[in-house]
């Protein structure tokens, strides 16, 4: 039976000494996953810059200067050369981003050809496109998509001082059109932004107020971008990032817990309480959309050092869990 999480209970597992929170994390890590493998996932900016949306945390927004170049939307064909290259290197997802409110009409066919053409390749497949009706994520299931990507970002409360242009409404709105349409579902949020420990907890509980847990949790370490309004926001404190690893791990059981952006701030050591703490995705490639990442070879040099492997695929998780 599934754990009911409250305000109360969230908050205890912050407040526990940290090597007991690490050992309850990592303990039941181990009841649904290797304890020793990695997934890795590539994202790819197929379409970068001038996104009308005003995150405060984005240097894609059309709203701040920060230097990007507006970019069009990529071929198919080198998108398909860019799948290879992450399927050799190990990534097992394919992500795919796109600097939009919502998928234009005109582009959509384009990034369902896209969809289809690395799902040929055997690759999961995930894109972040903006809000979606009904139509376009039914339209994307049946185009084969594995995931589709929106996230919460905080909580409803903290939301209001970030971002201005879409709701957070709008953001559960398509999160259940997704989920209604059969496609699995990757969530999480930004830390680091200035909420406090109280709005951690809030998102955490928006993600467990879902019809359904979120089978991917990216947890993002904000990356202060230069002419962003953020640029100046106070690091968050190193041990707090590996908490809230810890805590989604234990509310969110069978779910990918992933190492999203931020990660190139982040020593050897804090990789490993972090994988520790239960994370067992991360982002691999020299860039995140347009910030960058750890290169693919210093990864690899990191898990080998850590005694840990690269995910092949997601059946034996997929077994773990019916089991």
């Amino acid at each position: 039976m599934s754990t009911i999480w409250n305000k109360e209970k969230v908050a205890e597992l912050f407040e526990l000494p940290l090597t007991d929170l690490l050992f309850t994390a990592q303990t039941i890590h181990r009841q649904h996953f290797a304890p020793n493998e990695v997934q890795l996932a590539t994202l790819l900016s197929i379409k970068t810059g001038q996104c009308p949306e005003d995150c405060s945390y984005c240097p894609q927004s059309a709203h701040y200067d920060t230097g990007l170049e507006k970019e069009s939307l990529l071929d198919v064909a080198g998108v398909i050369e860019d799948a290879k290259l992450a399927k050799a290197n190990g990534s097992t997802r394919f992500c795919m981003g796109a600097a939009w409110r919502s998928p234009p009409k005109k582009d959509f066919p384009k990034v369902i050809e896209m969809i289809k053409a690395v799902k040929d390749l055997g690759l999961e497949t995930c894109v972040t496109l903006g809000m979606l009706d009904k139509d376009q994520a039914q339209q994307l299931h049946e185009a084969g998509l594995d995931y589709y990507n929106h996230n919460l970002d905080s909580s409803p409360e903290f939301y209001k001082k970030i971002i201005t242009t879409r709701t957070y409404e709008d953001r559960l709105v398509t999160l259940e059109n997704v989920r209604q349409a059969g496609i699995h579902v990757c969530c999480g949020g930004i830390i680091g932004m200035g909420e406090t420990r109280q709005d951690r907890i809030e998102f955490l509980l928006q993600l467990a107020n879902l019809s359904e847990a979120p089978e991917s949790v990216p947890i993002n370490r904000l990356m202060a971008i230069k002419g962003t309004p953020l640029e100046n926001a106070e690091p968050l404190d190193n041990l707090e990032f590996i908490r809230m690893i810890a805590v989604a791990r234990i509310m969110f059981p069978t779910s990918y817990v992933r190492l999203s952006a931020g990660r190139d701030t982040m020593s050897e050591e804090m990789h490993a309480l972090c994988f520790m703490a239960g994370a067992n995705s991360m982002f691999s490639g020299d860039t995140l959309l347009t910030a960058p990442n750890p290169e693919t070879n210093k990864d690899n040099q990191l898990l080998n050092k850590l005694g840990m492997s690269i995910t092949k695929t997601d059946t034996q998780h997929a077994n773990q869990v019916a089991g």
